[in-house]
């Protein structure tokens, strides 16, 4: 009779138990922590005792999800050479690290070098990897396992039907993490380096998401203390997307990355207007930096007359040409406006300090400041180079048609001035109806006069709809840090849409970015990628198709139908299936196609909003489809989705968006012909 011993997986069983039990002892050491005899002030305890409640939340056991994925059983211990006695040292990976009573790992973190050869071992160059483990969970059960002989030559190698398991899992909720199911190639780019920027160019379903969040997360782990002084950010298209992929870092056991859209970024005052395209194109183009480069700089005017400095019964006179020389030499420096202003009146007091000390005179720093700080001095300060307002200059510049002709000379023909002049003027900052366009203008205003903050670490995902303006922003939040820039330039979906990643990365300040390209699709059914991959020719010629790697097809079908109600019947069918189903529509067609659902009695919710067991159907404008995915879509109307864009190249990219959103089915509903691109 077998003892469970002589089980396998009852003894992968039992191991897991043990971590659990592991962690759960690991939370209770953290919470019953005293730190009131280690503390030296109150400031130390606050910031003490949120460190610790940040541990005790990342140390948190979420039931449904597995504490380990795989186990890698080692020749010899990593890092020995042929050690005598350490053949078949095991290390079980998993999302966090755990250790037992006396400190010995029970699961080793993802991250750890030990670790990196569960993604990257292979039959030709095995790692000294001799056997590697897959495991299969339901819920948090552990039900199967699955090993791959790496130093077996006679094995064949054969995809790992428990990988292809959890990347065709039903998608219910929000974005899960893939770090049991990270590539070689994408996990290269997760284990790059800090210093390095990497732009990574994917197709639908490649993962590029998912390795820019794993990325943040891997360079925590091995640059915690750098960009825990630093910073870290992750910047989406939409506060939709955001939502979708907030429990990804939380789920490795980070909470401490902040997530933004690029308005976020620029909010420095409320946006209540829209323009046209024409409009937003040139406010977006990058001469626009220039323009406002010498708005800001024509406020300094060249001295004319002398600063005479009293004090006590002596007077000091720094005559206009000196006064213009300094102003020459801070001009010529290249500092910010509004540093270069607090360097001017040290400057002049410099200056008569130099004249005290040829008379005599031993005057020192608390002399100098006291000069800077007269009265004289500063109104000679505010003559030749008066504080400069963002907001109010950038608003000048959009409605006073000579100054913005001033400093547009050359820059702007007089067709774009009068594209971005505002037909009527605004009585105030406060009054006026500021754009998107308008807030990334007085962003950039905003940092010539004074330095944006720079963070450790930037990703920005979706970067194919940023303009170049919008590149500029986010730059300079990481102009002493490093990004990660995800898209897909056949998604992009703006007028100004991003041309080349060259262009991108150089308007954001690192054109040493490295470029990587992601064309393996772990999402996307074959079928369907290869419906939308028609569309490439004519949205994005050159790129590279996604190839999918999926063994299951997926459904894919094509139906004409005669109204709403045929749309509705679809949705029906595919919410049969286990998963999630999208209702992808052109943004004017969702009122009816709501209508339709509720006297149907089925119940939706919108994009970002959590799926639950009674409702798994969400209604998706197009204008938001992007980066979500759903196990099974009902696209509506093709032909309204490429009509709802201001011309036919962005309404075509916009279907590509939604013709890929789906994991496992999709049906294409349409009354109207086709696009003939599909033909």
């Amino acid at each position: 009779m077998s003892t469970p011993t002589d089980d396998p997986l009852a003894r992968e069983r039992s191991h897991l138990a043990s971590s659990r039990s592991a962690l759960r002892a690991m939370r209770e050491d953290a919470e019953s922590l005293d730190i009131r005899d280690v503390t030296a002030n109150w400031v130390n305890a606050e910031v003490l005792a949120r460190q610790i409640d940040d541990r005790i939340k990342a140390l948190a056991d979420l039931s449904d999800t597995p504490l380990f994925f795989g186990r890698l059983t080692y020749l010899h211990a990593p890092g020995a050479e042929q050690a005598e006695g350490a053949e078949g040292e095991q290390f079980y990976i998993g999302r966090r690290h755990v250790h037992d009573a006396e400190g010995d790992p029970m699961v080793i973190d993802w991250r750890a070098p030990v670790s990196q050869p569960f993604y990257r071992a292979s039959k030709k160059d095995p790692l000294d990897v001799s056997l590697r483990r897959r495991f299969g969970y339901t819920g948090g059960d552990l039900t199967a396992y699955e090993d791959e002989h790496l130093m077996d030559p006679a094995e064949a190698a054969a995809t790992s039907k428990l990988l292809q398991q959890e990347i065709e899992r039903p998608r219910v909720g929000p974005m899960r993490d893939i770090v049991a199911t990270i590539q070689p190639e994408q996990d290269e780019i997760v284990r790059s380096g800090l210093g390095g920027t990497v732009c990574v160019q994917g197709g639908p379903g490649t993962g590029k998401t998912a390795v820019g969040l794993h990325r943040v997360a891997y360079l925590l782990y091995a640059h915690r203390e750098r960009l825990a002084r630093t910073g870290t950010l992750v910047i989406g298209p939409n506060k939709s997307f955001l939502h979708y992929i907030e429990q990804v870092l939380p789920a490795l056991g980070e909470l401490t990355v902040r997530q933004g859209t690029v308005d976020d970024l620029v909010a420095h005052v409320e946006v209540r207007g829209t323009d046209e395209a024409p409009a937003a194109v040139i406010k977006g183009d990058a001469r626009m930096a220039e323009v406002l480069r010498r708005a800001v700089y024509s406020h300094v005017t060249m001295p004319a007359e002398p600063v005479m400095v009293v004090r006590g019964s002596r007077r000091w006179r720094v005559p206009a040409y000196e006064l213009e020389a300094i102003v020459r030499e801070l001009l010529d420096r290249d500092i910010r406006y509004g540093a270069a202003r607090e360097a001017l009146p040290q400057r002049i007091a410099h200056a008569v300090l130099v004249q005290m000390e040829r008379s005599g005179e031993a005057p020192d720093d608390r002399v100098q400041d006291a000069v800077a700080r007269n009265t004289a001095v500063k109104a000679a300060v505010k003559a030749v180079w008066p504080p400069v307002e963002p907001a109010k200059l950038v608003l000048r510049l959009l409605t006073d048609a000579d100054f913005l002709a001033a400093h547009a000379d050359g820059i702007l023909d007089e067709d774009e001035q009068k594209t971005i002049l505002w037909a009527k003027p605004a009585r105030s900052v406060k009054a006026a109806k500021w754009a998107a366009a308008d807030a990334v203008l007085i962003d950039e205003a905003t940092d010539l006069v004074q330095r944006t903050h720079s963070l450790g670490h930037v990703v920005l995902d979706e970067a194919q709809d940023l303009s170049p303006m919008q590149y500029r922003a986010v730059g300079r939040r990481c102009t002493t840090g490093s990004a990660t820039v995800l898209g897909d330039l056949a998604q992009g979906t703006t007028p100004w849409a991003t041309r080349s990643w060259d262009e991108a990365l150089a308007h954001l300040g690192k054109s040493e970015g490295v470029i990587e390209e992601l064309t393996a699709g772990f999402r996307v059914p074959t079928d369907v990628i290869t419906y939308a991959s028609r569309l490439l020719p004519h949205i994005a010629p050159g790129l590279t198709p996604v190839a999918s790697v999926r063994e299951n097809p997926g459904f894919f079908d094509l139906r004409e139908t005669a109204g709403t109600a045929e749309v509705v019947a679809a949705c029906e069918e595919l919410l049969r299936n286990e998963g999630s189903t999208g209702l992808i529509a052109a943004d004017a067609r969702i009122p009816e196609l709501a209508e339709a659902l509720t006297a149907a009695g089925i119940g939706y919710i919108d994009p970002g909003e959590e799926t639950t067991a009674d409702t798994r159907l969400t209604l998706v404008p197009a204008s938001l489809a992007k980066g979500l995915e759903y196990d099974y879509v009902v696209l509506d109307e093709p032909q309204a989705v490429v009509d709802g864009e201001p011309d036919e190249r962005t309404g075509l990219r916009r279907l590509y968006v939604a013709l890929t959103r789906a994991v496992s089915g999709l049906i294409v509903t349409h009354t109207a012909p086709l696009p003939a691109q599909l033909a």
